[in-house]
């Protein structure tokens, strides 16, 4: 597989617009585990694979189990994860799938149960931000296999 361009050096603006909102949402106060399942779920619907070697690699430097990382595509048949991330996952599902079925009302209250206003804003804009992620890997083909976490992975 081969990348189509390198679109950080054709538009470097839009790479320091998406940058910053990478930096505002890892200041926000959402869980970093949280949100690399986040972006780990969302990249897996999506099908990029970049971000999901990515952001697999990232949760394991940042202390995620193999088996919960290997049970996220079916998170809502295991008891492995809390309801605090059942409802992030449901979230990302429905947001990252939005025209399906445009997030009934159940699923908003059953989410929001679990955060606050201001934590379901930017967990909103956490999915958001992936999802554009996604949209630059996939159409551009971002070559997986590359990226090495900040932190390594413990061993």
């Amino acid at each position: 597989m081969e990348a189509r361009m390198d679109y950080a050096k054709a538009a470097p603006g839009a790479m320091r617009a998406m940058n910053k909102l990478e930096a505002y949402l890892a200041a926000c106060g959402l869980e970093s585990a949280l949100t690399d399942l986040v972006k780990l779920r969302a990249s897996q619907i999506n099908g990029c694979a970049y971000c999901v070697d990515m952001h697999s690699l990232d949760a394991r430097a940042g202390g995620e189990t193999e088996q919960r990382l290997y049970a996220l595509p079916v998170w809502q048949e295991t008891p492995f994860f809390s309801e605090r991330e059942r409802a992030a996952l449901l979230w990302t599902e429905k947001l990252t799938l939005i025209a399906l079925d445009h997030v009934p009302d159940a699923v908003y209250e059953q989410v929001r149960a679990q955060f606050t206003d201001e934590e379901l804003a930017n967990l909103t804009l956490a999915i958001a931000t992936i999802n554009a992620w996604n949209r630059f890997g996939i159409s551009f083909r971002d070559v997986p296999g590359r990226y090495q976490p900040a932190k390594p992975p413990p061993q």
